[in-house]
């Protein structure tokens, strides 16, 4: 019986073989495949299925997949690192943009027009570089974003790209603070230069629009209204000038005036200035064989000017409140200097201007042994220090300045006393006929 069973198993064996050989099987490939071995005594089947081989379609569709991913993986990473590339070239590009912009700056800042232009204000500018920081920021963002973009897809950012940028790009931000800083304290200053020069141009004007309005009265008989002089023949207590304005509140000033006289001992005194409370708030006066003295809130400082050769002298005083400082000038060249001349002192306004009388009390009580004997013209006041340049144009008759606080016009110079009088002049002329004499 066992042997008839063997015969059965080799004989189907060898049907299956031989269909297989030929593919007369009507049956599909299943994959199955048999094996023949030996069988032990008893064993109840001979047939064992052979393991199928791996499908290796599969595994190829696996690897072009893989390829695929990792091919657009290394675009993607070069198209980034072109960007960035792009990105650093810009940034580099607006950072000379901004250094140019400063350097322009400082030249036009260099070359202003000396003639009085207001300065430019630097808001667009402050604006332009804050636009330009906060694109910077954007970009910035947008780097990040592009980071966390490739993060997610699995690709690496370069760190060493990133680290650059980001270096870059907080050197780029203290450049920026760093000019807008400098531009902020620019346009303080030039706030504070455009004030002066407001009230400087305003001052002038207005002592311009005196001058016109002068001129349109044309009933002084002068050929200007600048153009006379008052006379004060005798030394007694009863003739003078007064200034019909006042002073204001002033921290430095400049005194200049034409005067000629040959009286002695002393020229008396030319020029007073009192106010409620202190007489002698502004005094120029030579008395006995003093030589001239300058008063200011009663303290005392003599001058090194020689004015009693009978001629007209151009002298002018200059004083600031800082450390009292002051300088004396006759015609047009600088003799004396010094300082602690009423240190830190305010003149006082509302005061009355006397020419030709020392003040005791404010306008009046004058004692004649004090009183100025001679010739007094272009008597002017500035609520600054003038230049030296400027002084010296006015002695040397290149150039009239009205002062922009008191001016010399006939309108504003009242007479007084018996003998007193304003007669016309032409400084220049009379001053010419004396050196040819």
């Amino acid at each position: 019986m066992l042997s008839l069973l063997r015969l059965l198993c080799f004989y189907a064996l060898g049907l299956g073989y031989e269909k297989l050989v030929r593919g007369q099987d009507d049956n599909p490939d299943t994959g199955a495949r048999f094996l023949c071995r030996s069988m032990t005594v008893g064993a109840d089947t001979c047939l064992v299925p052979v393991v199928p081989e791996p499908n290796t379609a599969a595994q190829e569709e696996v690897l072009r997949n893989t390829v695929m991913q990792l091919r657009e993986t290394v675009l993607q990473q070069k198209e980034t690192i072109v960007n960035q590339l792009g990105t650093i070239n810009e940034l580099t590009t607006k950072l000379s943009l901004c250094e140019s912009a400063s350097e322009e700056g400082n030249k036009n800042k260099n070359n202003q027009n000396t003639m009085g232009d207001l300065p430019r204000d630097p808001n667009d500018t402050i604006d332009n570089l804050g636009k330009t920081m906060q694109s910077l920021k954007d970009r910035l963002e947008n780097l990040e974003q592009q980071q966390q973009r490739a993060n997610m897809s699995g690709a690496l950012f370069p760190s060493e790209l990133r680290d650059l940028l980001q270096h870059r790009l907080g050197d780029l931000e203290k450049q920026l603070l760093s000019k807008v800083n400098n531009l902020e304290e620019e346009k303080s200053l030039l706030y504070n230069e455009t004030t002066a020069h407001r009230q400087k141009t305003e001052s002038t004007l207005n002592s311009l629009l005196t001058r016109i309005n002068e001129l349109e009265k044309g009933g002084s008989g002068f050929k200007s209204p600048e153009q006379f002089k008052l006379v004060l023949p005798l030394r007694t207590n009863y003739l003078y000038g007064r200034m019909a304005k006042s002073l204001p509140e002033m921290y430095s000033f400049t005194l200049c005036m034409w005067l000629r006289s040959s009286a002695g001992p002393g020229i008396g005194t030319p020029f007073s200035y009192g106010v409620p409370g202190q007489a002698n708030e502004i005094v120029l006066m030579e008395w006995g064989n003093n030589p001239i003295e300058l008063l200011i809130n009663d303290k005392v400082a003599q001058l090194p000017l020689s004015v009693r050769d009978g001629r007209w002298q151009h002298i002018c005083i200059t004083w600031t409140t800082r450390d009292g400082l002051w300088e004396a000038y006759q015609d047009g060249q600088k003799l004396g200097a010094g300082d602690n001349l009423a240190p830190w002192h305010r003149i006082k306004p509302g005061g009355a201007i006397i020419l030709g009388q020392e003040q005791d009390m404010v306008g009046g009580r004058f004692d004649a042994t004090q009183a100025f004997v001679g010739e007094l013209s272009q008597v002017n006041i500035w609520d600054n220090v003038l230049k030296p340049a400027d002084i010296l144009t006015m002695a040397n008759c290149s150039s009239y300045t009205p002062g922009n606080v008191v001016s010399w016009l006939d309108s504003d110079v009242e007479v007084f006393g018996g003998g007193a009088a304003k007669l016309p002049l032409e400084i220049c002329q009379d001053r010419l006929s004396e050196t040819e004499s």
